[in-house]
């Protein structure tokens, strides 16, 4: 009773998963990691150096908050995805983590990858398909 009234809340049993198609937000989370992923190496790797060892803070400056703006649709597509795949809080917590250590986002992106298609597929692998009986 209490999964219809409060949207995002269901216990086992409340609701029928076997239906539930991820695909869409765990494409947007994929792109997004991507994007922040690229963005805070170029951050770290190149801007900083750039800045701190010769003194051109220009790429820094440019890249910088163009990763900030990028990280809080990042953000919010890796809570969408927690939320709908019922992901534990350390999940959650390791998805909006990975934008903060330079390349974790890669590896992050991949195991979430892995765990949900790994669902997906054991899930189409339970529907035996019906044959005629000829």
């Amino acid at each position: 009773m209490l999964s219809r009234l409060v949207p995002g809340y269901a216990r086992a049993g409340d609701v029928d998963d076997s239906g539930r198609d991820l695909s869409p937000a765990l494409l947007r989370y994929r792109v997004m990691a991507y994007v922040v992923g690229i963005g805070l190496a170029t951050l770290v790797f190149v801007g900083v150096p750039l800045q701190y060892g010769t003194g051109l803070p220009e790429l820094d400056a440019v890249v910088g908050p163009i990763h900030g703006f990028f990280y809080i649709v990042y953000l919010l597509a890796a809570v969408d995805l927690a939320r709908r795949a019922r992901c534990t809080l350390l999940q959650m917590a390791a998805m909006i983590g990975a934008g903060f250590v330079p390349l974790l986002a890669f590896v992050i992106e991949r195991r979430v990858t892995k765990r949900l298609g790994a669902g997906r597929r054991r899930a189409s692998a339970d529907v035996v398909p019906h044959s005629s009986g000829r």
